[in-house]
């Protein structure tokens, strides 16, 4: 049997049907009554473990999942030890520098020297800042970033945008896109490489239907 870590959240309902696609059913997780963190696909071929999406790329490396659905803005700030298999295609989203509408910078090489950015995104962040030779103090955030510029906490922020609403809604504009972001399929390296329970098989199918469902 595999064992499959699913993300909480937005990847989730697709996450599902990418694997039901293949035949494999863990459905029961959209159920708002569950209450269950590991379910069994019925025909007792794979499990699914619910976990945070940040999880995701941690039980796969430690062996504890053989699979697993995670952004890949998630994979480039954990730079976890799994093996990258398939752009999935779908959860697109960017990861980008924002400001205040009413700020007077409109690059990033404007902010001021030793400026604060509000992020989740730390690693990614410094980089980005580090390749533009702009120093910057990165203020780890972990909910509600757009609070940042708002409370003058920080100048800029450094978070995933999707539609642009919620920096719209909260008086933010994108000043600059550091990477766009989809949803990969990962892999335990050496259960891959070994092909245990016939992983490469399943992964070839999901390749396919994702293919598929892309073209």
């Amino acid at each position: 049997m595999i064992t499959v870590a699913l993300p909480k959240g937005a990847l989730l309902e697709e996450s599902i049907r990418l694997f039901a696609s293949i035949g494999l059913d863990f459905s029961v997780l959209l159920d708002p009554k569950n209450r269950l963190l590991q379910v069994s696909d019925p025909t007792g071929t794979a499990s699914a473990l619910l976990v945070r999406t940040q999880d995701v790329p941690v039980y796969v490396e430690y062996g504890q999942a053989q699979l697993g659905v995670v952004g890949s803005d998630v994979l480039r700030e954990k730079q976890p030890g799994v093996a990258q298999l398939v752009d999935l295609g779908f959860g697109r989203c960017r990861l980008s520098v924002a400001v205040r509408r009413d700020s007077p910078y409109r690059s990033a090489l404007e902010l001021p020297p030793h400026c604060r950015v509000a992020t989740k995104f730390v690693h990614c962040a410094r980089h980005y800042f580090q390749a533009l030779d702009l120093p910057v103090e990165v203020v780890p955030l972990y909910g509600s970033v757009e609070l940042g510029p708002i409370t003058g906490m920080s100048e800029a922020i450094v978070d995933l945008v999707s539609t642009g609403r919620t920096l719209r809604d909260n008086g933010l504009v994108e000043l600059e896109v550091l990477f766009e972001s989809t949803a990969r399929l990962v892999a335990h390296p050496l259960s891959y490489r070994l092909n245990r329970g016939n992983l490469s098989d399943w992964v070839d199918q999901l390749r396919m239907s994702c293919q598929s469902t892309i073209s």
